[in-house]
């Protein structure tokens, strides 16, 4: 396997978790200590215990518009070295009856230290309608 494909694997996988709207299933992808940037600033993740606080309403919010999964669309990949790849994508969220919730472009910069690859940061920015 490729490091593109191993970093692509792992959004994939972190997109599944991050469906189940549960904190903990997605903590194994982030890296510690990772980084959010978005409309509010720059938000440190420098442990599990700050990820909640963060992610866990934003998941609520979800849940109480009957939000179904997520799934990472344009996915663009570039591999910066032999430990670290950028991603560019679209933030795709669904409901339950199969709608479109909302989109959001998203990039990640990726770290690995060996097999595992992981979220270093995120950032949220504008994604066109399609």
């Amino acid at each position: 396997m490729t490091d593109e494909t191993a970093v692509r694997d792992t959004l994939d996988a972190y997109y599944r978790a991050f469906s189940t709207l549960s904190v903990e299933a997605i903590l194994p992808y982030l890296n510690e200590p990772a980084m959010l940037v978005g409309p509010q600033g720059v938000i440190p993740l420098p442990t599990p215990q700050a990820i909640a606080p963060i992610l866990g309403p934003v998941m609520e919010g979800l849940r109480t518009r009957g939000y179904a999964r997520s799934e990472l669309g344009s996915l663009e990949v570039t591999m910066l070295g032999a430990q670290s790849a950028f991603a560019n994508g679209i933030a795709i969220r669904y409901g339950g009856d199969g709608r479109e919730l909302e989109r959001a472009g998203i990039s990640y910069l990726m770290r690995t230290t060996g097999d595992t690859w992981k979220i270093a940061a995120m950032v949220l920015h504008g994604a066109p309608r399609q």
